[in-house]
């Protein structure tokens, strides 16, 4: 499938001197309205002794300070907010490690922004308008469903929010509305593909030709199982809702060789992840993003800790980035859902009749990652109170992060520990490729 020129828009036509020319311009005034309307940038940029105006060129973005997950939550819930609350549309969170979520909030120009972003993506992807398209992220707080719609309308879809659960109604929707576009996790893909065959259909009779899918790591192998398997292209999307959700970056199909990163509106750096010095195109490195063109909440050097490098562009004058290999931090991806070992442990300190030790078993459970909480009972926890730990550690993982786990409470003093310390994360996952 190639892509026809008549299809790209202005941004994805310039040169790189235009996008360059741009990206500055856009830099500066991003850089600037971030240190007149958040408090939090004013003390930052001062304190580093830089101003807006020493932005000069694309690599005086260095000098700037970095903005981390912990700077947002501290800033909870509007500190980072460069607009009056009044004009924020909406509002999207994501869990954190202490507990406390972190809030990104959007106006009309940045919901329409982020919308022809994930629009431009679907397009790179294959997408077209008319197509119908399958949505099987979650919707409400978690910014996937709600990010992955609003632009597959703006490309002109046909919209189908199924969300996610209910394997076999998806199936059957499948089968019925004949999509031809799906946006969902890579591995819940795979469990739609078992599904499929569990009911005897060929999954490679469906209407479904172009897959995108993102929120997760995946590998090439399973790229190419499920093109071989479904008889679709298979692409990746990339985004973080601190940034603007979905959208950020975007793999095409006519060559599938990384992520065109959308640099007229996000740029992105690569840093050493211990000394934060910006490493050279085509190293390994932590990827930071400055959001260019965002109103409610402009984002300057932002650390995702998502460990990746930076290539020359492609099928797009924009540069790539190659599929994240992991992180710099301890976050577990669950499913598409972020997960960090303290927030298990706030819900294990609080939960009756369990001793603050535990850990997190990552295993394969058919197509899809499962994880356990094993936490240790108090030595006067009997059967009963140990029952009841377990439903509470499930309860309030499904309340309080919003993914599904199994909880099983052993014995005092059975887990194991190094130099005195649990070994948190277990993971015993089979990986291909």
């Amino acid at each position: 499938m190639t892509q026809a020129a008549d299809l790209l828009d202005p941004a994805e036509r310039l040169d790189l001197d235009g996008l360059r020319a741009l990206q500055l311009e856009r830099l500066r005034n991003s850089l600037r309205h971030a240190y007149e309307n958040v408090p939090f940038y004013k003390e930052s940029f001062d304190k580093a002794g830089v101003h807006p105006d020493d932005c000069r060129s694309l690599s005086d973005l260095s000098r700037f300070p970095f903005t981390t997950k912990a700077d947002l939550r501290e800033n909870y819930p509007y500190g980072m907010f460069a607009v009056p609350r009044e004009r924020i549309r909406r509002l999207h969170a994501s869990s954190g490690t202490t507990g406390r979520p972190t809030v990104v909030g959007y106006t009309e120009h940045d919901l329409s922004m982020w919308a022809d972003m994930v629009a431009r993506s679907l397009r790179a992807a294959g997408g077209r308008p008319g197509d119908i398209a399958h949505i099987a992220y979650g919707y409400g707080l978690f910014t996937g469903g709600l990010g992955a719609h609003y632009g597959a309308e703006r490309l002109g879809c046909t919209v189908v929010p199924a969300s996610g659960g209910m394997t076999s109604r998806q199936v059957t929707l499948i089968q019925d509305l004949k999509p031809s576009v799906i946006m969902v996790t890579p591995s819940y893909m795979l469990t739609l593909l078992d599904e499929f065959e569990r009911q005897g259909v060929d999954p490679r009779s469906t209407s479904l030709r172009v897959g995108v899918f993102g929120a997760e790591p995946w590998t090439q192998d399973m790229r190419r199982e499920i093109e071989e398997r479904f008889a679709i292209d298979a692409v990746d999307i990339y985004g973080l809702s601190e940034v603007i959700g979905p959208g950020v970056a975007q793999e095409c199909v006519e060559t599938k060789d990384g992520l065109h990163i959308w640099e007229d509106h996000f740029f992105p750096e690569v840093v050493d992840p211990i000394t934060g010095e910006v490493l050279p195109e085509g190293e390994q490195g932590e990827l930071v993003f400055t959001s260019l063109t965002k109103e409610a909440m402009p984002i300057v050097r932002y650390r995702t800790r998502d460990l990746t490098r930076l290539l020359p562009g492609t099928a797009r004058v924009f540069r790539r980035m190659e599929k994240v290999t992991g992180r710099s931090d301890d976050m577990v991806i669950l499913r598409g859902v972020n997960l960090f070992p303290t927030q298990i442990e706030e819900i294990v300190l609080r939960t009756p009749g369990v001793a603050p030790h535990f850990q997190l078993r990552l295993t394969t459970s058919g197509r899809m990652d499962a994880l356990t909480v094993r936490a240790e009972a108090r030595p006067d926890a009997d059967a009963a109170a140990r029952e009841a730990a377990a439903r509470s550690i499930v309860q309030a993982v499904k309340d309080g992060i919003g993914v599904s786990v199994a909880a099983e409470i052993v014995d005092p003093e059975s887990l194991e520990r190094s130099v005195g310390k649990i070994r948190r994360i277990v993971d015993l996952r089979e990986r291909k490729g």
